[in-house]
């Protein structure tokens, strides 16, 4: 049986000279390169949803690679879909980096420039060890092609106050009343205020976790509360400077980790978007933007679908946009969002009935809703819309991953420039 290839290189000259060796290699079926991280994760997760056969047995990885940074996206590939061996090329075959590289999943290097006799060997020796694997691996195929981990939901706010805590309060609740092992995440790093809805006082955050390379599940289970609802909590640190220390890097790694220890992870990313929330964001399975139908949010709604995709952060399309707070004597309607901000909108539309919620939000008790509260049945609604309260699925072919790089204190980057 032929080899299957799938390289992921971003400049196209790059890409031909590989794509030219491949065609070289006896007994192999080298894909058409994929030119970013996200095309070929995408590619990846639909293959694994048809069959383990379905996928590739090598991944080439080129070291420009982008916008994810080539070591990162090794480690993805590696973590989900562990049946497929990558190899990393790069010009820098040191030590140093092979030694990285051996740390993040890969199988091997290849260096630059290429050179067929290397690629050759490299290659066959990834697919033998993916075959190795895949025979070893036998009839459990199905519980690993089931990924390491559940489903990542973001819960952003155009602008502050339009209810995005409520939100992801409610949407991990109903999960974790379906039987899902939930996780709720504050990553409102300077003013998250999740702790305060819910009740807790707790000294570990997530800032806790932002200098640890390696998240054993023991410093996971110290940094995390157990809420009396059964839910997950990592919070925001109570000193909003600390929030710089959760890097875009931790924020991926720390979501990483979580994931691989419960079916679904909500995130308060809050208003205001730093290195971490983007990485969160652009990890995602689902980013559901929260606004309310006034002229001001929804503004706020269109300029944050903007810089999320200048920032090559999340595009329009694949954004949920919730609208909070609706009524239908609003002139601003869930349809004329939609045209404005060019996302999907949610079905679920959330009543104005804040009379509801007063009670519960000053007592700090946000998990203690009323069953019979509109606003209460709208998000758990949308927690089913969202597919948090049935059985696990899938990662969807249209997941995005994250594509920070080491970005500096805010570092929010494009292609070619910087802010």
């Amino acid at each position: 049986m032929p080899t299957r290839i799938l390289p992921a290189v971003g400049d196209p000259d790059a890409a031909r000279a590989l794509a030219t060796l491949l065609g070289q290699l006896p007994d192999t079926e080298p894909a058409p390169p994929v030119p970013d991280s996200t095309q070929l994760v995408d590619a990846l997760a639909r293959l694994a949803a048809e069959s383990l056969d379905a996928l590739p047995e090598v991944v080439l990885v080129h070291e420009r690679i982008g916008p994810v940074p080539a070591l990162d996206l090794v480690r993805e590939v590696a973590l989900r879909f562990p049946a497929v061996g990558v190899v990393l090329i790069t010009a820098d075959s040191g030590p140093g980096l092979l030694s990285a590289a051996m740390d993040s999943g890969a199988r091997g290097l290849v260096s630059l420039p290429l050179g067929y006799e290397e690629l050759a060997g490299r290659v066959q020796a990834a697919a033998q060890w993916s075959a190795g694997f895949r025979r070893h691996l036998g009839g459990g195929a199905a519980e690993l092609l089931g990924g390491p981990g559940g489903t990542v939901v973001t819960v952003s706010g155009a602008k502050g106050g339009v209810g995005t805590t409520l939100t992801a309060v409610q949407l991990a609740l109903a999960a974790r009343a379906a039987g899902r092992t939930v996780a709720l995440v504050d990553l409102d790093l300077q003013s998250g205020d999740l702790a305060s809805y819910l009740d807790v006082q707790f000294r570990r955050s997530a800032a806790d976790l932002a200098a640890i390379t390696d998240i054993s599940p023991r410093v996971l289970q110290d940094a995390v509360y157990v809420h009396e609802t059964g839910l997950s909590l990592l919070l925001a640190p109570a000193e909003g400077e600390r929030g710089e220390e959760v890097t875009d890097r931790a924020a991926r790694q720390i979501i990483s980790a979580l994931r691989g220890r419960h079916e679904v992870v909500v995130v308060d990313c809050g208003s205001r978007l730093d290195s971490a929330n983007a990485a969160a964001v652009e990890t995602a399975d689902t980013a559901l933007l929260v606004t309310t139908p006034d002229v001001i949010a929804v503004r706020a709604a269109r300029r944050t679908v903007r810089m999320w995709q200048r920032l090559q952060v999340r595009k329009a399309e694949t954004t949920v946009t919730l609208v909070n707070r609706h009524s239908r004597t609003t002139e601003i309607q869930p349809p004329l969002v939609q045209k404005i901000t060019g996302t999907r909108i949610a079905a679920v539309t959330v009543p104005a009935a804040y009379k509801e919620l007063q009670a519960v939000v000053d007592a700090g008790r946000l998990h203690e809703l009323d069953a019979r509260s509109t606003v209460k049945q709208a998000l758990w609604t949308l927690a089913g819309e969202l597919g948090l309260t049935g059985p696990p699925a899938s990662p969807a072919p249209g997941k995005q991953l994250a594509r920070a790089g080491d970005r500096g204190s805010l570092g929010l980057r494009r292609r070619g420039g910087g802010r």
